[in-house]
């Protein structure tokens, strides 16, 4: 097992001092570069009772900006995240077509792989981290590593955020 021990302890030292969520989130997008490796890292919060989807924060700003809603689609992938709090993954682009609308475009960003990682507190979705990078990227040892070292700092980025 690969020893993230420094990766965790500087985001630990970020997180103590983040406030909002750029800096949040910015800790985490920096321990999953650290630990697993990412192309484009966002943040999704949800409202379910507006059935509402917002980015809240992006590695990539010109090409997804953290702004604006997009209404929640009720399909395969909302039942995996939404309803079972699983993993979502795909190693294709072929695969990502299935779920997501705007698969052109992140295949032209070089990403052909995700992984949503549902952020639940209190037994409630209240957002996803998504994680791409290239064809085939998240192996089954790059998403237990994303569940054994990033699930619970994703929670405490989501807190820390929602300050």
């Amino acid at each position: 097992m690969t020893d993230h021990s420094q990766a965790i302890a500087t985001f630990d030292a970020a997180i103590a001092q983040a406030k909002g969520v750029e800096q949040a989130f910015a800790a985490l997008q920096a321990l999953t570069e650290a630990t697993v490796g990412t192309k484009l890292f966002t943040y999704m919060s949800v409202d379910m009772q507006a059935e509402l989807a917002r980015r809240a924060y992006t590695s990539d700003p010109t090409n997804y900006p953290a702004s604006g809603t997009k209404p929640i689609r009720y399909d395969s992938w909302f039942d995996v995240v939404h309803k079972e709090h699983r993993y979502f993954v795909a190693n294709t682009i072929a695969d990502i077509a299935k779920v997501f609308p705007d698969y052109e475009l992140i295949d032209s960003l070089g990403c052909q792989s995700v992984v949503n990682m549902p952020v639940v507190i209190g037994g409630v979705l209240i957002g996803t981290v998504n994680m791409l990078d290239v064809d085939g990227y998240y192996t089954p040892e790059r998403v237990q590593i994303i569940h054994d070292v990033l699930a619970v700092p994703a929670k405490l980025a989501a807190l820390v955020a929602a300050r």
